[in-house]
């Protein structure tokens, strides 16, 4: 095995447009920005990203590269405590948090190459296929945008759970929402699972009569129907509803995971590797949820998540999230196929399976910087 020492770390962001216009309850939005960190020792090199501002890029390259150059990329824990402590002052949650996340999982990218073995190997797996669910029908989309999205995940690729955006407009619409709601259950028939997301979009009340008005469309997952930040909303919510009750993905450290189930906000905890700290800390905040005996979900960009998902026991799924999909198969090879509603990381690949395909991005790029050892080149 080669020198196992860090010596460089290049970051950069690049921004991609939607091939839609996208939206949910609260937010709409016609690109986003991928952060990706590649960080070098000796002649392996380790892969990461978040979805964020471009603040993450900055944050990388002024706050945590020179943290984790010259140290050994084996010892990822004491990166991870170097770079938490080392933004202290700066404040964890947010875009900085979200740019440790992109490191971290570059730092387990690059270990597991070391060491020539998959990742999902070097974490010690529990399961050698990963359940996802298809994620979009955003708020923007009309039916017959809805119905191709819908129709591709269920009869295409044969996944047997689907979400949509509904809290239209903070919820000032909510005959869409049903109408919407309505019209998926009639594309996918009675045998698919049907999640929606109000993104935070609803008031307490609000939420409650939106979900029993759609009991003929059998709903299962209700995903923020108040803002995440009401953990009171949301126990209100899981008590007064069949479906249930999830939210959690911008939780950014253990504590935040531990407030949420402690107050039997959520039946199931969405984490998000990408914001919460990388895989590290996800692994970490899975271990926080089983001792409340919840399952987690993994909150968009899968194939950020995937390996870490084999390795959890108290897994439910991943969110096969169309905008993250769309940049990953850009951006990637080695991608996974989603057909019959599972993803495998391949057993054969070393590290996490991906290689980016710098030349081909190159038309999205919006920052670009290369930090090196002052000792070694």
């Amino acid at each position: 095995m080669s020198d196992t020492r860090v010596d460089d770390v290049d970051v950069t962001a690049y921004t991609v447009p939607t091939d839609a216009p996208e939206g949910d309850g609260t937010l709409s939005w016609d690109s986003t920005t991928i952060v990706v960190v590649r960080i070098r020792a000796g002649d392996q090199v380790g892969t990461g990203w978040t979805y964020g501002p471009v603040a993450c890029a900055t944050a990388i390259r002024d706050l945590l590269a020179d943290i984790v150059i010259g140290r050994d990329a084996l010892d990822i824990g004491a990166a991870f405590d170097a770079m938490v402590r080392a933004v202290r002052n700066a404040g964890r949650p947010g875009a900085i948090g979200y740019a440790i996340s992109a490191v971290d999982v570059a730092l387990w990218d690059l270990k597991a190459r070391l060491l020539g073995v998959a990742l999902h190997r070097l974490l010690g797996a529990v399961r050698t296929k990963v359940p996802v669910y298809g994620s979009g029908g955003f708020t923007t989309y009309d039916p017959d945008q809805l119905r191709s999205q819908l129709s591709r995940w269920v009869f295409e690729q044969v996944i047997p759970r689907v979400k949509i955006k509904i809290g239209e407009s903070r919820g000032t619409d909510p005959d869409r929402d049903l109408d919407r709601i309505a019209l998926s259950r009639n594309i996918i028939g009675e045998d698919i699972e049907l999640y929606v997301d109000a993104n935070g979009g609803y008031t307490r009340k609000q939420a409650i009569r939106v979900i029993r008005a759609a009991a003929d469309s059998d709903v299962r997952w209700f995903e923020e129907p108040v803002s995440s930040d009401d953990l009171d909303g949301l126990r209100a919510v899981r008590d007064a509803v069949d479906a249930d009750v999830a939210a959690g993905e911008y939780g950014h450290d253990l504590y935040y995971f531990r407030r949420m189930c402690a107050a039997g906000a959520v039946d199931c905890l969405q984490v998000d590797a990408s914001r919460c700290g990388g895989i590290t800390e996800w692994l970490r905040a899975a271990a926080v949820a089983a001792s409340f005996g919840l399952d987690i979900s993994g909150h968009c960009a899968p194939h950020l998540h995937v390996h870490a998902a084999t390795a959890i026991p108290n897994l439910r799924h991943l969110e096969w999230f169309h905008d993250h999909v769309r940049i990953e198969s850009l951006f990637f090879d080695g991608t996974l196929d989603p057909a019959g509603g599972t993803i495998s990381p391949d057993p054969d690949a070393p590290g996490h399976g991906l290689t980016l395909r710098r030349p081909d991005i190159e038309q999205y790029l919006t920052r670009s910087s290369m930090i090196r050892s002052p000792i070694r080149s």
